[in-house]
């Protein structure tokens, strides 16, 4: 699983359009506890893929599993302008 941070891609301070953007020229799954990823996904941006998790809904353990699963199971096209929750 190959992981890039805000801070490796540059992106601290930028936008969330920014982030989208960034992730779908990538072809990388947004990770994130933020809803406005949710909002601009519902509003029809192109993304390459965001995982949501609430922040308080899971332990580390358990969405680091879970995020492994979904890397062995899928491919990156399965997640394009798809959204997982946890």
């Amino acid at each position: 699983m190959d992981v890039t941070t805000t801070a490796d891609a540059g992106l601290l301070g930028a936008s969330d359009d920014e982030h989208v953007a960034f992730a779908l020229r990538e072809s990388r799954v947004i990770f994130t506890n933020d809803r406005d990823f949710l909002r601009l996904a519902a509003s029809g941006v192109q993304h390459a893929g965001i995982v949501f998790c609430a922040p308080s809904d899971s332990r580390i353990g358990d969405v680091i599993r879970y995020l492994a699963l979904m890397h062995e199971c899928l491919e990156p096209s399965d997640m394009v302008n798809h959204v997982e929750y946890l």
